[in-house]
């Protein structure tokens, strides 16, 4: 943190569970003395089962101490699991779901979520489950080629664009 509090570039930081607001506004504190529009952007990654727990106080306790951030959600890293063989993957409806939970909470508080961040591929990989073609377990096998974490293919991809495109 001392390190990034002297760089002049704009600064993303990655949220995730169980950070207290109290500290997320030390956080900011030392990352962006000044309220600097466009320094900051606070990158939210719960996972689809925490996000409507978690989230909220930290939106709250930003707007009180009005700070100005860029909210951004990555709905990938939170909902990475394991199938009974150890493969790793994730749920398409596990990604949307909180992806549209995030839309629905920063609308609610009257907040903007101003970016989202995808792990994906144009390639016709099979690493995350579900979307309209519906790839299961089964399928994961026939075409995962990522050698770290599981990419949304071009279909998925297309389908979440798709469904942005209709909250903004």
């Amino acid at each position: 943190v001392e390190y990034f509090r002297g760089i002049n570039n704009p600064i993303g930081v990655k949220i995730g569970n169980a950070m207290p607001p109290e500290q997320l506004l030390a956080l900011i504190d030392t990352l962006d003395p000044y309220n600097e529009p466009g320094r900051l952007t606070l990158i939210h990654r719960f996972g689809a089962h925490d996000i409507a727990r978690e989230l909220p106080p930290l939106i709250d306790a930003v707007a009180k101490a009005k700070r100005t951030v860029l909210w951004m959600c990555d709905p990938m890293h939170g909902n990475t699991e394991k199938t009974t063989a150890g493969t790793k993957t994730r749920k398409f409806e596990h990604i949307l779901a909180e992806l549209e939970q995030a839309f629905e909470i920063h609308r609610a508080r009257s907040s903007y979520l101003g970016g989202v961040h995808f792990e994906l591929t144009g390639e016709n990989v099979t690493e995350c489950t579900g979307g309209a073609r519906g790839l299961s377990e089964d399928d994961l096998a026939r075409a995962y080629r990522s050698s770290v974490d599981p990419r949304l293919n071009y279909e998925q991809s297309l389908e979440l664009a798709m469904l942005i495109a209709k909250r903004v």
